[in-house]
């Protein structure tokens, strides 16, 4: 069994490697060349690019809520970014009014914790960015560049990794079908 405090693991993960050993060894020695506590040039680009991502959330009680989170588009129809990454440590979307249940930023409220997944369904790839958000007024370049935003979620990053492409359905998006209704 696998001993010792592991920055990159829990008890759990590390438990259920010892109990389904697959071909991949993961240590505190190779772990650490594949999660990151920043974003690399190249995922900043990846996730600044893609036109939505998934939130994985859980209350201080263990309440759990997963949500798409997609771009909008200004006044024009063009699209506006998903999200922006303004240094290697954060990450910036903005939060839109919804169904009004606030199920991912009361989530946020009583645990900062949060699971971000980016998906490329075209080129099979995917990358995941684990953190602490935290909810704030859109400062100004945010207001400017999602009007419609009621707050922004500021997550800093505490774990950067990819994924492998094993299982990832090769999907297209189509220009404009995720754009508003006319």
């Amino acid at each position: 069994m696998t001993t010792g405090e592991d920055p990159h693991s829990h008890r759990g993960e590390v438990l259920m490697r010892d109990r389904y050993p697959g071909p991949y060894w993961w240590d505190s020695g190779n772990l650490p060349r594949m999660v990151q506590p920043r974003l690399s040039p190249s995922m900043i680009r990846f996730i600044e690019n893609l036109p939505f991502f998934f939130v994985a959330t859980a209350s201080d009680r263990g309440h759990c809520d997963a949500s798409f989170r997609g771009r909008d588009y200004d006044a024009a129809g063009r699209p506006l970014p998903a999200l922006r990454a303004p240094d290697p440590q954060t990450v910036i979307f903005p939060d839109f009014r919804g169904n009004g249940l606030y199920q991912s930023l009361g989530n946020i409220l009583t645990n900062p914790q949060i699971g971000l997944l980016f998906m490329d369904f075209d080129r099979q790839r995917r990358a995941r960015v684990n953190g602490r958000a935290s909810i704030l007024p859109p400062p100004d370049w945010a207001a400017a560049l999602w009007p419609a935003a009621q707050s922004v979620v500021q997550v800093e990053v505490q774990q950067a990794f990819g994924n492998c492409a094993a299982r990832i359905p090769r999907m297209r998006l189509y220009e404009g079908s995720d754009a508003p209704f006319s």
